[in-house]
């Protein structure tokens, strides 16, 4: 199996990304305590979403360019073909 070391740049912006989310997701909660407006909270749950998506698909980049780029100039292109299209429909659920 190839494992690619993501660079500092990709890494902090993963790391900054959970934190955000990790942040939205405590307002979120916040939000349903104190029995705010239903349609605010959905507006959050939106953003989490955006940004859950937005981290899947620069990991789904990262993966396609490096892991499975390797594998196919390695001879095992097909597996992780066959991996990475079924991540992306689990992904996309």
């Amino acid at each position: 199996m190839f494992r690619l070391e993501r660079n500092d740049k990709h890494k902090k912006d993963l790391l900054n990304g959970l934190k955000t989310i990790e942040g939205q997701a405590r307002g979120v909660y916040k939000m349903v305590e104190e029995d705010r407006y239903c349609v605010d909270i959905l507006v959050q749950l939106a953003a989490i979403k955006a940004r859950v998506n937005k981290l899947g698909l620069s990991i789904i980049e990262s993966h396609t360019r490096g892991c499975v780029t390797m594998a196919i100039k390695g001879g095992q292109g097909e597996e992780y073909i066959e991996e990475l299209v079924d991540i992306i429909s689990k992904f996309v659920k």
